[in-house]
């Protein structure tokens, strides 16, 4: 048979079926041990070896390549590639010139008087001055900015404040300037909105806080003209005892009727609870954006009162506004803020208007001075208005403003709270101006007057003649006939032209914004006023005008203005206007320019104007 394991060789010898066993001859283990001393030599030779065709095969890829290259003679990148690359080049090697090439440190000699740290570029003839030096050298602005995709740009101003074109003739019964714009109540000088008059506390002078007639002039103003230039107001009716009620929550210990009132000839809610917060009738709300409340209220007994709790949406912490018939200007404990209506509120009706948001920050302000928080008026939420006590209520409305009520309040404060005998509206507090006299308490300012009388004008005209306003506005002229020292606010310059004083110091300081605010309560008392009292602001108006004609110039530095005269009166260094004093005097230049058409007033307004952009009066 064959096998697979048979060979073509029938002598095949089959194989053995144990292992092989090593050679114990000694002449193979002599050759081993031989072979054993060889093994590293090989190796060396094996490395050397591997090395030399590595680098041969590197030769020749190189070699070929430059072959194929040298071949090719018609190939080339394209020309748009080529300048593309080129241009890159360039610019890397610009930038690399540029930073080899940096601006060399110089110091530069200001008029031999100050020393600053300068850069030189040598190639370009160029001395670089750091802003920082010149923004207070030359009293200018500016600041780095971007828009988008746009290069970083760099804007230089010398002045930030802004000048306020009229849109028209001036008109007394309508916009004043350009208060629109202004916001007093949100001012940090300003403590907070008085719940017992309405009208705003100044700080300006004395922390604990007065009635300052010039800021509270500027209050109405302000809320007038925002009346005739904002869209109306979106008012919420939560409750008015007829039409529009609401579904109150009573306690068991508490009651609530509406009865009808016959003096008003509508319905009002009648109110009478336990003490204690928890017995409160109230509404639950969740009012935003309509922070404006609005009110009317007769509280009964001491321990009444009006709650509103407002919520920070953001933060979701809840403030207690608590308005109490007390002599209280302003209060906080904890979360609860405090405002006094007044000993003098109970038994009385009275229609309340109170911003909530602004009611809040000044609780805020008031409770954390060293850093309170800002809370802005869209994270702010009405959750609940209640009442404690016995008392009244109707009317009660959410909106988003209330500028005629703000309007109003001021005007009361004006007719309740002049001097009977000076016609005067008074400051309680003492004024100090470097150099001058100190005002002592009890002074008054012509530029107040002013203001009170443009509030009082526009508040006859808008209530169609309510006597009371044209009463107190005529009383108010009597000042400008008095002499400072002898407690009015005339005085006059050069023994010639007749000035009123915003601070009627000694001597004179003849501030030129608080003059013509005086001049406008004139014009509008004359151009609202019946026969015989426009008569009288009129004159008084004209003998201004004349003075400031006259006067003008003297306030123009050939780069600015001055704030007052003081280095004629005082014989001292001229006290130039900051920025925003100036572009008042421009502002108010450009008003009167529409009711004046002296040339000097519009030409003047134009050249003060040109200072705010770096122009100069020209050189001899």
């Amino acid at each position: 048979m064959s096998s697979k394991y048979q060979t073509a060789n029938s002598d095949a010898i089959a194989l053995p079926a144990y292992p092989l066993i090593p050679s114990r001859d000694p002449r193979d283990q002599r050759k081993s041990q031989s072979n054993k001393q060889r093994e590293p030599f090989v190796f060396f030779i094996m490395r050397l070896n591997l090395k030399a065709v590595m680098l041969v095969l590197t030769v020749a890829v190189v070699v070929i390549t430059l072959g194929v290259y040298m071949r090719c003679a018609a190939f080339s990148f394209s020309p748009d590639f080529v300048r593309q690359f080129n241009r890159h080049h360039e610019s890397q090697s610009s930038s690399a010139a540029q930073t080899s090439d940096a601006l060399q440190d110089i110091e530069c000699s200001i008029n031999q008087e100050y020393s600053v740290h300068c850069k030189r570029d040598e190639n370009a003839n160029e001395v670089y001055v750091p802003f920082s030096f010149l923004r207070n050298y030359f009293d200018v602005s500016g600041a780095v900015t971007t828009s988008g995709t746009e290069v970083a740009k760099f804007n230089w101003m010398h002045s930030t404040a802004k000048v306020n074109l009229p849109k028209g003739k001036y008109d007394a019964r309508g916009v004043f300037m350009y208060f629109e714009n202004y916001n007093v109540e949100v001012r940090d000088r300003v403590k907070c909105i008085s719940a017992a008059e309405g009208v705003p506390v100044s700080t300006q002078w004395e922390k604990r806080g007065y009635f300052y007639p010039t800021q509270i002039a500027q209050f109405a103003l302000s809320h007038y003209s925002k009346n005739l230039t904002e869209q109306p107001a979106r008012v919420h009716v939560l409750e008015d005892g007829d039409g529009s009620q609401m579904d109150w929550t009573t306690p068991k210990t508490s009651n609530m009727t509406r009865i009808w009132h016959h003096k008003f000839n509508t319905s009002v809610v009648q109110f009478e609870t336990a003490i204690g917060y928890e017995s409160a009738i109230s509404i639950a709300l969740n009012q935003t954006l309509d922070l404006l409340l609005s009110v009317d209220l007769l509280l009964v007994t001491n321990s009444s009162s009006l709650m509103v709790t407002v919520q920070n949406r953001d933060t979701k912490h809840s403030y207690n506004l608590h308005y109490i018939p007390a002599d209280l200007l302003l209060s906080v404990q904890d979360s609860n803020i405090y405002y006094g209506l007044g000993a003098s509120a109970l038994n009385k009706w009275r229609h309340i208007t109170r911003d909530l948001h602004i009611d809040v920050q000044k609780g805020i302000v008031l409770g954390d001075k060293r850093s309170p928080l800002k809370v802005r008026r869209s994270d702010l939420e009405v959750l609940s208005v209640a009442f404690l006590g016995i008392g009244f209520y109707d009317n009660i409305t959410l909106s988003t403003s209330e500028h005629m009520a703000h309007f109003y309040d001021a005007a009361e404060w004006f007719v309740h709270n002049q001097d009977p005998k000076s016609g005067g509206w008074t400051n309680p507090v003492r004024r100090s101006l470097n150099g001058f006299a100190e005002l002592r308490p009890g002074w008054i300012s012509a530029m107040g007057q002013g203001h009170a009388i443009s509030v009082l004008a526009r508040a006859y005209w808008h209530s169609g003649g309510d006597e009371r306003y044209l009463k107190a506005a005529a009383a108010g002229l009597q000042p400008y006939r008095v002499f400072s020292q002898d407690g009015g606010v005339l005085s006059q310059f050069m023994d010639k032209f007749y000035w009123y004083e915003e601070y009627p110091t000694t001597p004179p300081s003849f501030v030129l914004n608080g003059f013509i605010y005086s001049l406008l309560g004139l014009y509008d008392l004359n151009s609202t006023a019946p026969a015989k009292i426009a008569r009288e602001a009129g004159q008084l108006f004209a003998q201004g005008m004349y003075s400031l004609k006259k006067m003008l110039l003297l306030y123009d530095t050939g780069s600015g203005t001055s704030y007052d005269l003081r280095h004629l009166s005082l014989g001292v260094a001229p006290n130039l206007a900051r920025w925003d004093y100036h572009a008042t005097h421009v502002n108010q230049l450009l008003l009167l320019a529409t009711i004046d058409s002296d040339p000097l007033i519009a030409q003047t307004a134009e050249r003060w104007k040109g200072y705010m952009f770096g122009k100069r009066a020209k050189h001899n």
